[in-house]
């Protein structure tokens, strides 16, 4: 038996399985040890059953994964190959795990005679990624004592896992030598093959699960609870669920606290900044009941809000994993939001908390006089609708800016938005944002701090696979300008966060052949926008601002509101 075309069937079996389970997209780094992988993920790509990218730096690859799988909310897969190629991987697993989003990881191997014996490129790679995979799947070394079938059944065991909970499977793929020389027609009628021809044949699950409906039931007590006084608060939700939320609180005659996330309209503008404000916030803490839908919010203000909050607590989220940091006592229901708002019915009531209206208004006109009309870190917060086309996606990346979308932005209802919010971490961004443009196939806006940009240059190369308008916005202020909310010592705050690195972008543009524009003011951006939406093609727009400008802004704003006096 040749080693080389058994290694093929047992890996065409393998993407076969993934093939039926919705995996359209195969993310592939280059390595040897991953050949029978990589060439039977090509395969299905010459019959126009997948799509295979590739990409140098594991790294970034994964994190591109990520965004594809974001976009097109289905698994996607990567490939690589032995060795550190594999960790690299890591922290799109990371985020993977904590924002719920599909990935199948296949990490090909060193068989295990050649582990812990001094072999080239061998490392322990058997459950290396703990428990962040929802699954991890520790294949042998392929081998016909083993049936087709059973391969099969063990990886569609790991997807029904993932299609019910979301998450990474994390599948090990150890192989011999030789891993070449092996043409397509012996694979194909290898009698290891036989007994799953049909299955082959007929693109088809090898197990069925009928589909579960779960009916959402109504709280036995919801008559009573939705006479009182309640506030929602969204957060981040996939698109779909999104819809209602605002009518119903309204019909309720409840406060609304939305996230950036959410894509919720927000009828409390600028939450963040006004619950500064100590009155309007301990009359908020006497709510009889808050209803948290959804997840994970950037705005530190609504959070102190949550973790002081002591009465009634709901929390719907369609996910079972626990999403409440602050543990209260609660009732939890795990549900797609939209199905939970349709089981239980709202009651018309008049707003029982008018100050929180007011300080969000008083907030909009407030808000706009501190920004001014320079285009600098907080305008551009402000008046990110902008920078948006009709039909495109809002990328916001992590750090400072990101918290001046949430606490300055009063962004349409629906307008599609991804962050990297899971880890929260600043690695990988531009690779998601790539991804999420190749899975969307629609123009990209994307912004990003310089520290962020220049942690992930790599995945710069992956804008050149683009074919929509796709605009990144580097915001440079030389340095982690987050940490300028720390009340740490402004020497060592300098030299050990903030981390300033002075430079610019445009030699980075220059090296990977992309667009680049630095424009200085509103009509100098107008401009820039209106030329790169006219390009199929990846256009960097650097904003540079002094370091202090956003930070200084943000805290004056909060600082201010908190003292505000409200009229009775």
């Amino acid at each position: 038996m040749s080693v080389s075309v058994f290694n093929r069937c047992w890996s065409k079996v393998i993407l076969e399985t993934l093939v039926r389970q919705g995996v359209t997209h195969f993310c592939i780094a280059p390595g040897s040890r991953s050949t029978p992988l990589t060439l039977e993920a090509v395969r299905l790509q010459n019959t126009n059953r997948a799509l295979c990218h590739t990409h140098f730096d594991e790294r970034g690859l994964g994190f591109f994964a990520l965004g594809i799988a974001k976009s097109t909310k289905k698994p996607v897969a990567v490939i690589v190959t032995s060795g550190t190629a594999a960790a690299n991987l890591y922290p799109a697993i990371i985020e993977a795990r904590q924002s719920h989003v599909n990935l199948i990881v296949l990490t090909a191997d060193r068989p295990p005679e050649l582990l812990e014996c001094g072999a080239n490129q061998a490392i322990l790679q058997e459950n290396m990624f703990a428990d962040y995979p929802l699954a991890n799947l520790n294949l042998p070394r392929p081998s016909q004592d083993y049936a087709a079938s059973w391969l099969i059944s063990k990886i569609e065991q790991a997807c029904h896992k993932q299609a019910e909970e979301a998450g990474v499977i994390h599948i090990n793929v150890p192989f011999a030598e030789p891993l070449y020389d092996a043409n397509a027609e012996e694979i194909d009628v290898h009698p290891w093959l036989a007994p799953v021809q049909r299955w082959l044949s007929q693109n088809k699950s090898w197990t069925t699960y009928p589909e579960q409906h779960q009916e959402v039931l109504i709280h036995e007590h919801w008559d009573h609870w939705r006479t009182k006084r309640g506030i929602i608060v969204a957060g981040r939700m996939p698109a779909e669920q999104a819809m209602g939320i605002a009518s119903w609180a309204n019909t309720m005659g409840w406060v609304l606290l939305t996230d950036i996330q959410s894509g919720v309209e927000a009828s409390l503008p600028y939450a963040d900044i006004w619950l500064a404000n100590q009155t309007v916030k301990q009359k908020m803490l006497q709510a009889d009941i808050v209803i948290q839908l959804g997840n994970r919010f950037i705005s530190k203000r609504i959070n102190q809000f949550l973790a002081e909050f002591k009465n009634e607590y709901w929390i719907v989220d369609e996910n079972p994993q626990a999403v409440d940091p602050y543990h209260h006592s609660h009732t939890r229901f795990v549900a797609k939001i939209h199905h939970w708002l349709r089981a239980h019915p709202p009651l018309r009531q008049k707003p029982w908390l008018l100050e929180a209206l007011a300080l969000s208004k008083f907030c909009a006109t407030f808000i706009e006089q501190q920004v001014g009309g320079n285009l600098n870190e907080a305008a551009l917060a402000h008046h990110i609708e902008r920078l948006l086309p009709n039909n495109g996606i809002l990328f916001l990346g992590n750090s400072l800016f990101v918290r001046l979308v949430d606490a300055l932005t009063k962004l349409p209802e629906g307008y599609p938005i991804h962050t990297n919010r899971g880890a929260s971490g600043i690695d990988g961004l531009l690779a998601t944002v790539a991804g999420i443009g190749i899975g969307s196939n629609q123009p990209v806006v994307a912004l990003v701090g310089d520290t962020s940009a220049l942690y992930d240059l790599n995945s710069l190369a992956l804008f050149k696979k683009l074919t929509q308008p796709t605009i990144l916005f580097i915001i440079n202020n030389n340095g982690g300008a987050i940490f300028d909310m720390l009340p740490v010592d402004a020497e060592v705050k300098d030299k050990f966060y903030r981390m300033p690195h002075h430079t610019e972008f445009s030699q980075v543009a220059s090296m990977f052949d992309l667009k680049y524009a630095r424009p200085y003011t509103w009509a100098d951006l107008s401009a820039v926008l209106k030329q790169a939406y006219s390009r199929r093609e990846a256009t960097i727009i650097e904003i540079k601002v002094a370091p202090n400008d956003g930070s200084t802004i943000y805290k004056r704003l909060i600082d201010q509101i908190s003292y505000a006096v409200i009229g009775e």
